[in-house]
């Protein structure tokens, strides 16, 4: 006999929720479910992480934005090259490009301000140099090169400004940094030049001026910014200074007068000086010193 109890059962079991065995698995949607029907809550440990996805490797095409390409090359900084390209004074491959982003090849050749630049991080070196090393035959690897004493200190090759023979001692520059090298090695060079030259004999009074007002050397008048007798010392310790960026003239002022040359020593290379700096050993340049040697 039916009371009506039984169905009651049934209408109490379903409004329960409980999944039916047999049926669709948790947290799976059923396709006959209806909108009043609650949906089962997902436990914490389901949805705590994302899954990982491999990221794609990156191609190395050979390309970087310009304004990393000059601030690489060392002439100004990434925000400042973007306030070049914007005002239109950098090209590439003779054509002026202002878009930011810009994507330049190492091969392309790129104009910064009327100067051709490389990415190539620019190096700046100073050494006190000793005596017996040479700048002769600089891509000749030997104990005897000056380049030897140098090494290691960049990955990139660097050069001398100028040169120097075995006997003469003191300052000397390197650096990769092209445009600098054909700067200061250019006879209109506005960089003064320090030495403290040792002579065979004290140097007489009357010599003394005479090099101070200039003296001819292979037809050439070779102009003194200054010349004195080292203070505090004999009479053969003289300091001389001049722009002319060849050593061998400093040794030829003295021995066109007679004077037998028994060192040279540079002391001074523009604002550069060797103080604390060891004979032999060297030192990078800071960027106050570097700014100093390009606008001079």
């Amino acid at each position: 006999m039916n009371n009506g109890k039984s169905g009651s059962r049934k209408n109490q079991s379903n409004r329960s929720g409980k999944p039916k065995t047999g049926g669709a698995k948790p947290f799976q949607k059923r396709a006959s479910q209806g909108q009043g029907t609650q949906k089962p809550k997902p436990s914490a440990r389901t949805f705590d992480k994302k899954p990982k996805v491999a990221a794609a490797p990156k191609v190395d095409n050979g390309e970087m934005r310009l304004n990393k390409y000059i601030s690489n090359s060392g002439v100004c900084s990434r925000r400042d090259a973007d306030l070049y390209i914007v005002s239109g004074n950098v090209k590439v491959n003779g054509e002026i490009v202002t878009e930011l982003g810009y994507k330049v090849k190492v091969t392309d050749v790129v104009n910064f301000d009327g100067m051709v630049i490389t990415p190539e991080k620019k190096v700046y070196i100073v050494l006190n140099k000793p005596k017996g090393f040479s700048t002769i035959n600089e891509d000749i690897v030997s104990q005897e090169n000056v380049l030897s004493l140098v090494k290691g200190a960049s990955k990139s090759p660097i050069a001398p400004v100028g040169r120097m023979d075995k006997s003469t001692l003191g300052l000397m520059i390197f650096t990769n940094d092209t445009n600098l090298i054909q700067k200061l090695s250019s006879p209109e060079q506005r960089s003064s030049k320090m030495y403290q030259v040792s002579l065979d004999r004290n140097l007489k009074y009357e010599d003394l001026e005479r090099v101070q007002k200039g003296i001819y050397i292979e037809e050439k008048r070779v102009f003194v910014e200054d010349v004195a007798y080292v203070e505090n010392q004999p009479k053969t310790e003289i300091g001389i200074k001049l722009k002319a960026s060849n050593v061998k003239l400093v040794r030829a002022l003295f021995e066109s007068l007679d004077y037998n040359v028994l060192k040279v020593d540079r002391v001074m290379y523009g604002s550069i000086t060797k103080w604390n700096l060891p004979r032999g050993k060297w030192r990078f340049l800071t960027d106050e010193e570097v700014r100093s040697l390009q606008q001079g």
